[in-house]
């Protein structure tokens, strides 16, 4: 099995989102802490740029892409899937193959589900795969903190938001560094 316990590096890596579409982030628990994550990664990515690949599970009944996520990406042509595991889509797969990056950083929706089994995929493909604990949910707490512990025990880095920023930063005092700042200050106030 592929280790995939290193630091995320801008120019190495690419950040999937997966299925954080209206009716499946209606269906998560209240309180937007986790979506407010993903936003942050994907505003920050620009200046890092670091690319990002959109998926949506059966947007016709699931809905698009959420909105705020949406505009925070910017342009974008989704991958639309039926499969939970993304790498089982071939449509995934070549876009993932386009960036030419083997770390991959992970944030949507279900952790156990969708999420879980992409990352168990992008591992035996031998990727370096990064699953952010703040960026990801499930419906039932007890489901995302299992597949949280699952993935750790497989080979996935289990991370936080700020923690992957700050790696693909690597060093204060740039141009690059002055902007995510500015969005975690935007996105997490001092309270």
């Amino acid at each position: 099995m592929q280790s995939s316990q290193g630091v995320v590096r801008a120019e190495e890596a690419v950040l999937v989102l997966v299925d954080i579409q209206a009716a499946l982030a209606d269906a998560m628990p209240t309180g937007d802490r986790w979506l407010e994550s993903a936003v942050l990664l994907a505003r920050a990515a620009g200046p890092l740029g670091i690319p990002c690949v959109v998926t949506r599970q059966y947007p016709r009944g699931l809905g698009d892409t959420v909105g705020m996520l949406a505009e925070a990406v910017g342009p974008h042509a989704p991958v639309d899937k039926t499969a939970f595991d993304c790498m089982a889509e071939r449509g995934f797969c070549e876009r993932l193959e386009e960036t030419g990056r083997r770390t991959v950083v992970i944030a949507g929706i279900e952790a156990h589900i969708c999420v879980t089994q992409t990352a168990l995929s992008l591992v035996r493909a031998g990727y370096h795969a990064h699953v952010v604990a703040d960026a990801v949910c499930s419906r039932r707490p007890t489901d995302r903190d299992v597949a949280l512990a699952r993935l750790r025990s497989a080979g996935v880095a289990v991370t936080t938001s700020e923690s992957v920023l700050y790696e693909a930063l690597g060093r204060a005092g740039t141009t690059a560094f002055r902007e995510v700042l500015q969005l975690v200050k935007e996105c997490r106030p001092t309270r």
